[in-house]
């Protein structure tokens, strides 16, 4: 025990040590022959070390993630929700293809070097121009050390877990329609890969975006964002990044949440449901759905999948968090390059963790830029003697740990300021009185309305059912594909602003 304090002691300092020194932005650097290169072996081991493994903690115990990894795979593995024999755990953990693996210098094509030089880093200035923006909550985190996750999962055993209601004190004051809109908080890449002709190079900004969409869970490994109800919606029109954003909730069993953003430089749009699964101490997110950007300077249309999400130590120890499997990036308007990159799985022998690695290829499969790094730190292109910081992650806010472990961007996303409260519709998310209680800090009040309003959904679906009538999303349509899309009304409706004299369903 004495050992483990002790250890903690250490890792407390480091990340002291750390804090102090991210007051200065972390953004990346243009290539230079002093930056990175006298950390060949490893551009980010130095920060690792300084850094730590340090994700959202639970107040049960505060085990290393070295032995959180040893516990994880000494643990037994029991399946308690019901899902698809497709997602079972395989035993076979490579996750990549054959032409992914075993990279080396020698397969690269020979005017990589040449082409590398042109890639540079996308710096990303919302830190300072959001200054005048919130820097905290209005009350820190509660303290769940009083909730057994185990009580809860053991009443539950074979249900879908997306079904169960768990205590709102587990819950993060965001839901997932704003979660989507975390993914573009680095934004810039889009607009950099809409200014750069090279079409590969192009490839590598994409990539990189693809990745940096998974950073902002690093240290929100503790806690759940809200479930959206049935036509609820959230909208984030950011004039300093440029883009507008809007999300609806379209279906509720299954449940699916449908985006759309748009700029000068590029339009985004997603649908996504995920699939739960849990495995005796660590649970599964599966995402189902396709993630799409178009950059219509180029006319390319640029598609991916999502990887899978684990969450470990779900009922004691040190929760964390880890991302494995493939992302492939096609150009559906031009197939002459495509990228493959792997989120490699940790291992119980290796304790190398949230690493990643790919390639963009041309259309005889030659490798023509090479990728690497960590997904919740910064992106490298070229090879580890010679790296190109392509993306960095932002610094943490101050007392991050107190505020749910949200980045700046996420600390603004549910705040409702007087300019654009008149501007939203009725169903926008942050008029939802659940998710503001928890925010304030009033979890009794949280968990009364969020039962008030899982109620009211169940009272809207029971009359739909009985009158055989079938819920049409107000902002969203289905494709020929099946997947959603939008139907071009939202911004046009909030010109006017005309949001007011539309007919909506009381949510809350």
């Amino acid at each position: 025990m004495g050992a483990g304090i002790s250890l903690l002691d250490d890792h407390l300092e480091a990340i002291s040590q750390y804090l102090s020194c991210s007051l200065l932005p972390r953004l990346c650097l243009p290539e230079g022959p002093k930056i990175y290169k006298h950390q060949a072996g490893n551009p980010e081991d130095s920060e690792e070390e300084a850094r730590g493994l340090v994700h959202q903690l639970s107040n049960e115990s505060r085990l290393s993630i070295t032995d959180s990894l040893t516990e994880f795979f000494d643990a037994q593995e029991v399946l308690l929700s019901a899902s698809s024999s497709e997602n079972e755990v395989s035993d076979d953990d490579s996750y990549a293809s054959d032409v992914s693996d075993n990279i080396s210098e020698d397969n690269l094509s020979n005017d990589i070097e040449n082409e590398r030089q042109t890639l540079d880093c996308v710096p990303d200035g919302s830190m300072e121009y959001h200054s005048q923006r919130r820097t905290c909550l209005p009350a820190p985190c509660p303290n769940t050390s009083n909730i057994s996750l185990w009580n809860i999962l053991r009443n539950n055993i074979g249900k879908d877990l997306s079904k169960v209601a768990m205590p709102v004190e587990l819950n993060e004051p965001l839901n997932t329609l704003q979660r989507l809109c975390e993914e573009l908080e680095y934004s810039e890449l889009l607009d950099k890969a809409a200014q750069t002709h090279n079409l590969f190079e192009r490839m590598v900004y994409v990539a990189a975006f693809a990745v940096s969409s998974y950073a902002s869970t690093y240290y929100r490994a503790g806690s759940k964002p809200f479930n959206p109800v049935l036509g609820e919606t959230y909208e984030n029109i950011r004039e300093d990044k440029g883009f507008q954003f809007f999300a609806e909730q379209v279906s509720h069993h299954p449940p699916i949440s449908a985006c759309h953003a748009e700029s000068d430089n590029f339009v985004f749009w997603q649908d996504i449901r995920w699939k739960n699964k849990f495995w005796g101490k660590s649970m599964e997110i599966v995402p189902v759905g396709t993630t799409h950007v178009i950059l219509p300077a180029f006319r390319d249309h640029y598609e991916w999948n999502k990887v899978t999400s684990c969450i470990h130590n779900i009922l004691s120890g040190q929760r964390w968090i880890e991302h494995y499997g493939e992302i492939i990036i096609k150009n559906l308007n031009d197939h002459t390059c495509q990228c493959k990159l792997t989120f490699i799985k940790a291992k119980y022998w290796n304790h190398i963790v949230h690493e990643i690695e790919g390639s963009v290829l041309d259309k005889n499969g030659k490798i023509v830029h090479r990728l690497f790094g960590k997904w919740h730190e910064s992106i490298y292109c070229g090879t580890p003697s010679s790296p190109t910081c392509i993306w960095r992650a932002n610094p943490m806010p101050k007392d991050y740990e107190k505020w749910y472990g949200f980045t700046q961007f996420a600390l603004e996303l549910n705040e409702l300021d007087p300019v654009t409260r008149p501007m939203l519709p009725s169903t926008d998310t942050r008029f939802r009185p659940d998710q503001r209680f928890l925010e304030e800090g009033n979890t009794e009040g949280a968990e009364e309305q969020k039962q008030r309003i899982e109620q009211l959904q169940r009272d809207r679906r029971k009359v739909l059912e009985e009158n055989n009538i079938e819920h049409q999303p107000r902002f969203f349509r289905k494709s020929a594909d099946d997947s959603w899309v939008s139907n071009g009304t939202y911004l046009e409706l909030r010109k006017n602003p005309g949001f007011y004299k539309l007919d909506h369903s009381v949510l809350w």
